[in-house]
């Protein structure tokens, strides 16, 4: 069988075979099982074990598979789940840490990929029907890069169908579930990645966001997700929404996570139009830097408005930490983001040569066809005039740092919706308000991270949203690990 075939009934049944069949061949691995279960740990604290040689990859990768097997037909985060490579490679892994040889901080963890991700000879569907067979014969630039660096694959992460929304419950693959409330979105489009990370299925994962699809997802399940500066990782080989607002990041527990992974994409490639050289710093730094003279800035208008009144809550507990931690928090104002959808003509470019196919067209859900058909009426002059006016508000956003150092909103101004409510065509149809607060960063092309700020009163996640000037990812990765620090939003996990 090939592997890109497999799928999650197929796999789940070959996990649940490893599981029962698994023999941890050591004392050292013996006595880690009974200390407690290696996926409570942070990829960090893995990753310090495995070099430390009290941890062995093989046996972090079989913790992380048997936790797929027991969780993932609740949750439905994975696509294709690849547990027969990933034990062979976490064993190549193991014999490379006993000749020596070490790769860095993400060398034997296993970590799994949004599904619209390319990898050669692993299946990659985008969530879609017209997809749902496509095996890609090249790697994305960014998986590329986290094999290199000694990552292990899981599998491939559901999401929202071509990354075209916000809930992850239009997908081929049947709806995400939230892993605090399973009747609630996962946020989207990289609602699999968000919950695989929270449901500790695996380390970390990789997202795309084109309006918020890592932030949103990592504000709703209550981890971290980090959208990188514009160019800064490569999107080549990853299926398109916009290149000109496309985004490749990280999502975490940590934000000390998210900075190991960050390493490990970061930086230019030449094949990719939209890449742009820059000097890429140990991200890992900014566990060890001083928040303390930042200038924090609030733009009240219109990120703080008409917010739940838990997410309200949670922001202000939130900013008084930040207060706490840095030399100064006063309100600021963001100049207005140009419009979006004009760039969203790219995505119907991608799309066209399936739309122009009967046999393809009606494959489409018919929101996500909707939503493409739409982006395929603006005119060449209103494509040009949007790309003119994202160059000025680039330019924009600049004078902004000039006054303070980062920026601080909340994530989402609400809370994630229900399953049932999100899969309503009357309500999915058209841009979902929860993107208010992340989108301008997309168009702005800046670093913004999402970390845990609180939970509502029904027990769901609320995320807090820091932002920093074009390639400030060190200041803040900084600022998000104080705060983290400083509280413990990071420490729970859902009641699974």
């Amino acid at each position: 069988m090939r592997l890109g075939r497999i799928d999650r009934r197929e796999a789940l049944a070959g996990i649940a075979a490893v599981v029962a069949s698994a023999r941890f061949g050591s004392a050292l691995a013996q006595s880690e099982a009974t200390e407690g279960d290696p996926t409570e740990l942070t990829l960090l604290e893995a990753s310090r074990r495995i070099r430390a040689g009290a941890l062995s990859p093989v046996e972090l990768t079989r913790a992380y598979l048997a936790a797929i097997e027991r969780l993932e037909p609740r949750i439905n985060a994975f696509i294709t789940i690849t547990g027969d490579l990933a034990l062979e490679r976490a064993r190549a892994l193991e014999a490379e840490l006993e000749a020596g040889r070490w790769r860095g901080p993400l060398h034997g963890v296993p970590i799994a990929l949004k599904d619209n991700i390319d990898t050669a000879g692993i299946r990659t569907t985008a969530a879609g029907a017209v997809f749902a067979e496509r095996v890609p014969d090249a790697d994305a630039e960014v998986w590329r890069r986290l094999e290199a660096a000694g990552a292990i694959l899981l599998g491939k992460l559901n999401m929202h169908e071509y990354a075209y929304g916000g809930t992850s419950s239009i997908t081929h693959f049947e709806p995400v579930h939230n892993p605090w409330n399973l009747d609630h979105i996962p946020g989207g489009s990289s609602g699999g990645s968000a919950a695989a990370v929270a449901a500790r299925m695996c380390a970390a994962a990789l997202g795309t966001d084109t309006l918020a699809s890592i932030r949103l997802p990592a504000a709703y399940c209550g981890v971290v997700g980090l959208k990188p500066t514009h160019g800064l990782a490569s999107i080549r080989g990853i299926i398109p929404v916009s290149e000109s607002l496309d985004h490749v990041g990280p999502l975490a527990r940590t934000v000390g996570d998210a900075a190991a992974v960050l390493g490990a994409i970061a930086g230019y490639d030449p094949l990719d139009p939209v890449s742009r050289r820059a000097r890429v710093p140990d991200y890992l730094s900014a566990l060890f830097r001083s928040p303390s003279k930042f200038r924090v800035g609030l733009p009240r208008e219109p990120y703080f408005e008409d917010l739940h009144a838990d997410v309200a809550a949670a922001v202000d507990e939130a900013i008084e930490v930040i207060r706490r931690l840095t030399a100064e928090v006063r309100d600021v104002t963001l100049p207005p983001p140009s419009s979006f959808p004009e760039l969203l003509a790219e995505a119907y470019a991608y799309h066209r040569p399936f739309l122009d196919d009967p046999s393809m067209r009606g494959l489409y859900d018919p929101v996500t066809l909707e939503r493409l058909l739409a982006a395929g009426e603006f005119s060449t002059v209103q494509y040009y005039e949007a790309r003119r006016a994202l160059a000025l508000a680039r330019n924009a956003i600049e004078a902004v740092f000039d006054e303070v150092d980062l920026v601080v909103t909340p994530t989402a101004p609400g809370l994630p919706e229900a399953i049932r409510d999100a899969q309503n065509p009357a309500e999915a149809s058209g841009a979902e308000p929860s993107v208010r607060n992340t989108y301008p960063f997309n168009i702005y092309g800046i670093p913004t991270i999402s970390v845990p700020c609180g939970f509502s009163r029904s027990g769901l996640p609320i995320g807090l949203q820091i932002s920093g000037p074009a390639f400030g990812e060190l200041d803040v990765l900084t600022l998000a690990h104080a705060y983290e620090q400083a509280t413990d939003w990071h420490r729970r996990r859902p009641p699974l």
